[in-house]
């Protein structure tokens, strides 16, 4: 095998020709040089041997000497040398990667044999007029892939007659409304404590509960506010919730509060689940004196904003009857309704929740799909919401709306860690489920003409409490504020009518 050597810089390259022909070198200039001055250095061809056999011997003069090296160039003078085009050289601190050095045959000329078989060789890239010492080759650094954007989700569908109850005085109050614009609801509820707001004979604390109208009013909502919880200042018993020893006092702070946000806030719900003792503490379970606290409170709000709407505080479904802790829902809307709840209220409210049952499903069906609470009538969304209207139909009430002020399902499915003591059924329902006994349920109010306003609970407990708290499971985020099924089916959900 007969070889040639490259010296470019301190390293020499040698270019093997197994033909056992050697290969010239030729210049860019197309010129065929020894030693010519390339890029500032030196290249010279050492140990040059002629490409056609010579027989040399020793002892030959320099005349043939030079007639041979004279040889040899002509015989590779078709024989070029070249290097890959150059990039527009950097910095000279940047390092440079490896460039191939090829060397190829020139096309073949008729009548000439092709000498010299193509090489390749790698070769530091020249930068700056000077050839680059070799780098150290490493293997290249793995590209992180970047992860994959959510899908966006399609545009809400409007829904103007839905609703969402929130809670807007933990976390970001903006954030929690652009969640609910992102549902197409038209309508949202906010539980206002009444104790929160006025610590004080005139002492009063407006500016959260204002900057949460000015912020619905702001994005279009129609907003609903349910009061309940008086300062214990004004109660016989600071145990849990309770209404005010004096109902005038209720009076008086929803006239207060119906003055201050007159044409803003388009619903007030007069107190929360008053057939429970937790909400009802310092007074006695009744519901002719839960009538006679509506009565102030209705008083105050027609007079201080006469478009307003009032309706009643919703019963809780229980499946209890003791009249201890609780009063059965339906009995108790039979005795509101004895004690002339229909002159003070434009609504009767009501909250229908199914516990771990279908919507559609009722107490008297032969099979049901969960297995537990589902021997009494409270704890199905139909059952509630028919017997509601048939017991209005009873007292001649029947065009009154009923508001369904809260409703839904809870799922324990991925919301991590949760204590589901005493709410067990909420193992029973997975998200899927939930997504769609929220959608229908929505769908079998508008199939009542007599339904009005429905709303969702709730919307973002579960970002403020998280996993700690069971009643996070109702909700349509997960801790993490990431959409659970409910809310993106009732995002794309078609209502019925406008």
């Amino acid at each position: 095998m007969r070889q040639r050597t490259l010296i470019i810089g301190p390293m020499p390259i040698i270019l093997h020709n197994s033909s056992g022909q050697g290969s010239g070198f030729r210049s860019n200039t197309g010129r065929s040089q020894l030693g010519e001055r390339r890029f500032g250095r030196t290249v010279r061809v050492s140990r040059v041997r002629p490409c056609v056999q010579t027989d040399v011997r020793s002892g030959r003069n320099l005349i043939l000497l030079c007639v041979l090296v004279s040889v040899v160039l002509i015989g590779c003078r078709g024989q070029q040398t070249s290097l890959s085009p150059l990039s527009t050289p950097g910095p000279a601190s940047s390092p440079s990667p490896t460039r191939t050095l090829v060397v190829r045959p020139s096309p073949t000329v008729p009548g000439r044999r092709r000498l010299c078989p193509s090489h390749t060789v790698y070769l530091p890239r020249v930068g700056s007029g000077e050839v680059s010492p070799l780098p150290t080759v490493s293997p290249p650094a793995p590209t992180a892939r970047p992860s994959p954007s959510p899908t966006p989700l399609p545009p809400p569908v409007p829904k103007p007659g839905y609703g969402v109850q929130v809670h807007l005085f933990a976390g970001d109050m903006v954030e929690t409304l652009h969640w609910a614009q992102g549902l197409g609801v038209g309508w949202v509820k906010q539980q206002v404590e009444w104790h929160t707001i006025e610590h004080g004979p005139d002492d009063f604390e407006w500016g959260p509960l204002d900057r949460a109208v000015e912020a619905c009013d702001g994005l279009g909502f129609k907003l609903l506010l349910g009061v309940t919880h008086a300062p214990d200042w004004t109660r016989a018993s600071e145990l849990e919730s309770g209404p005010p020893a004096d109902y005038g006092e209720f009076g008086r702070f929803m006239g207060q509060l119906a003055d201050r946000y007159r044409g803003r806030v388009l619903a007030y719900e007069l107190w929360n689940e008053p057939n429970l003792a937790r909400e009802w503490r310092g007074d006695r379970l009744d519901p002719a004196r839960f009538v006679a606290l509506v009565a102030e409170g209705s008083r105050a709000v027609r007079t201080a904003d006469p478009d307003a709407l009032v309706i009643s505080g919703a019963p809780a479904v229980t499946g209890i009857n003791d009249g201890v802790e609780a009063i059965d829902d339906r009995v108790f809307l039979r005795g509101m309704y004895e004690a002339g709840i229909a002159q003070w209220v434009d609504g009767i409210g009501a909250h229908p929740y199914g516990f771990a049952n279908p919507p559609d499903e009722s107490w008297r069906d032969a099979v049901h799909l969960a297995s537990s609470h589902n021997d009494h009538p409270s704890f199905f969304f139909r059952d509630t919401l028919d017997e509601t209207h048939a017991i209005m139909l009873d007292y001649e009430d029947g065009d009154r709306p009923i508001w369904v002020t809260e409703f839904g399902w809870p799922s324990v499915e991925a919301m991590g860690p949760m204590d589901a003591t005493g709410w067990e059924y909420a193992r029973q329902v997975s998200e899927d489920q939930q997504a769609d006994y929220v959608v229908r349920a929505f769908r079998m109010g508008e199939e009542r003409s007599w339904v009005g306003p429905m709303f969702l609970w709730n919307l973002n407990l579960a970002t403020i409490w998280g996993p700690g708290n069971p009643v996070s499971a109702y909700s349509l985020l997960r801790p993490d504020g990431s959409y659970r099924p409910a809310y993106v089916a009732l995002r794309l959900a078609e209502p019925l009518g406008p």
